[in-house]
């Protein structure tokens, strides 16, 4: 596990930065989604400026604790992203996680 990303909450969602080894990226918003398509759609839009860069889906960890799932893409990855937003004992702040995946992926 990896600690990629810091944020803290706000009106409509989430703000912070997203700090990997090729990606630094200020001013990230996670936003809660106006409208969702149906069951699976993701609860929440990721955006770095205008262009939006993932989603997520708010989730409950195997843990029981609650967090938003989110998957970021973008044309200079080589593949998607995959981490968890999770609250800190604060609750001010939260901590975007990053694990390696080790087998087959199940949302």
């Amino acid at each position: 596990m990896a600690t990629i990303g810091t944020f803290t909450q706000t009106q409509t969602g989430f703000t912070g930065a997203i700090t990997t080894l090729t990606i630094q990226a200020k001013k990230v918003a996670i936003v809660g989604a106006r409208e969702r398509s149906g069951e699976t759609a993701p609860t929440h839009r990721i955006y770095l400026g205008k262009a939006e860069i993932g989603a997520g889906w708010a989730k409950r960890s195997q843990e029981e604790q609650d967090c938003i799932s989110i998957k970021l893409d973008d044309p200079s990855l080589p593949a998607p992203l995959y981490a968890a937003l999770y609250g800190e004992e604060d609750g001010k702040t939260h901590a975007l996680i990053w694990t390696r995946s080790t087998g087959r992926r199940r949302d």
